[in-house]
């Protein structure tokens, strides 16, 4: 949601790279159907496995929980969004996480391009 959010809000200014360290076989279907409601297609995306390189090619690394298990590499930006976990939720579950994350794209985006 977050990546789909990012690039929706900046326009297409910033490039985004969504990968997750224990991705999930599909996109949750949930999540699909709120980005949906915000006009937001998210159905063709797949999960990814977040690799070395897809970090040290980044300026901003976002992660979402990720704990220890994401690599750390010097003179980035790191920052952790610990929304509540949409897998296995329904929609209006995952409404709520959808509208945190939004708003945390936003700040972000209004920050990266002034």
């Amino acid at each position: 949601m977050a990546a789909a959010y990012l690039t929706t809000l900046s326009d297409g200014a910033i490039e985004v790279r969504s990968a997750g360290s224990e991705p999930a076989e599909s996109v949750n279907p949930a999540a699909v159907a709120a980005m949906a409601e915000d006009g937001i297609d998210m159905s063709a995306e797949i999960p990814k496995v977040l690799t070395m390189d897809a970090v040290r090619e980044s300026d901003v690394v976002i992660t979402m929980g990720c704990g220890d298990t994401c690599p750390v590499f010097p003179g980035k930006r790191y920052e952790d969004w610990d929304p509540a976990d949409p897998a296995g939720q329904g929609v209006d579950a995952v409404r709520p996480i959808r509208d945190v994350i939004k708003g945390r794209v936003r700040a972000l985006v209004a920050e990266l391009l002034p």
